[in-house]
């Protein structure tokens, strides 16, 4: 269902597969929502595995919203995300990835 060349990443919420991708706006929308710092210090403390959960919330909610799901966080402080925090966080990740780096040609 996600397209990885355009940026997006998978994930099933309440199971329903849902797409994610961090849009121009999503990613506005993300760093407007910040508590503390840049999106570059957010990617920073992806890399040194420092993030938060609140980092991991505020990804997810930016990459469903630029995937076209109009939701908050609030909205998903219930929800049933399939493999549970562990693989939030690491779609979370895939979607910063995504949004940074150009794929490598095959």
């Amino acid at each position: 269902m996600a397209n990885p060349w355009t940026g997006e990443v998978a994930l099933s919420v309440d199971g329903t597969p849902r797409r994610m991708k961090l849009t121009l706006g999503a990613l506005a929308e993300l760093e407007a929502g910040l508590e503390v710092g840049t999106l570059v210090d957010l990617v920073r403390r992806f890399e040194t595995g420092e993030c938060s959960t609140r980092d991991v919330l505020a990804l997810v909610v930016a990459g469903l919203r630029g995937g076209g799901w109009d939701i908050g966080a609030k909205d998903l402080l219930r929800a049933d995300i399939e493999g549970g925090p562990l693989v939030a966080a690491q779609a979370a990740a895939q979607l910063l990835v995504r949004a940074f780096t150009v794929p490598e040609a095959k």
